[in-house]
C-alpha cells in the first residue's frame, strides 16, 4: 500500500497551496476573520439590545425593526405578522439597523486599531545598506585620504 502512495506523483499546485496557506498573512487573515465574527455578535447584540432601543425612544419609541412596506398581500401591523402572512414586504427598518450596526463596528474597529498603533508602534527602518556605487566612491575617499 505505501508503495503504491509513493509511486503516486503529487501535483505541483498542492505544494504551491501548502506554501499559499503557510504563509503569515494569510493565518493572521483567518485569526482575524474568526475574530470579527464574534466581536461583530458581540456589536450586534449592543445594536440590537442597547443602542436601539435608545434611538427608538429618542425617535418617540419608532421600533426600526418593525418598518417595511408591504408591496403585495395582506397589510399586516408588524413584520412578523406579514411574513408569516406570505406578504412581499420592503424591510427598510431592518435595513437600518443593518446600517447603524455596522457604523457601530466601523468606529469601534477604528478606535482599535488606533489604539494598537499607538501602543506598538513600529521600530525606525534600518539604514539601508550602501549600493555598490556608493561603497566603490567611499573606497576611494579613503584612499584619497591616505594619499593626503
Amino acid at each position: 500500500m505505501s508503495q503504491v502512495l509513493k509511486s503516486v506523483k503529487t501535483p505541483a499546485w498542492v505544494d504551491e497551496f501548502k506554501a499559499f496557506i503557510m504563509r503569515g498573512n494569510v493565518v493572521d487573515l483567518a485569526v482575524g476573520v474568526v475574530i470579527g465574527a464574534a466581536f461583530t455578535g458581540i456589536v450586534g447584540s449592543l445594536v440590537k439590545d442597547m443602542i436601539t432601543p435608545l434611538i427608538g425612544l429618542v425617535s418617540g419609541g419608532v421600533d426600526f425593526s418593525n418598518l417595511f412596506v408591504t408591496l403585495k398581500g395582506p397589510v399586516e401591523p408588524t413584520l412578523a405578522d406579514a411574513v408569516k402572512a406570505g406578504s412581499v414586504t420592503l424591510n427598510y427598518g431592518v435595513f437600518l439597523n443593518a446600517v447603524i450596526n455596522f457604523m457601530i463596528v466601523a468606529f469601534a474597529i477604528f478606535w482599535l486599531v488606533r489604539l494598537v498603533s499607538k501602543v506598538y508602534k513600529s521600530p525606525p527602518p534600518a539604514d539601508p545598506a550602501p549600493t555598490p556605487t556608493e561603497s566603490l566612491l567611499g573606497e576611494i575617499r579613503d584612499l584619497l585620504k591616505t594619499k593626503a
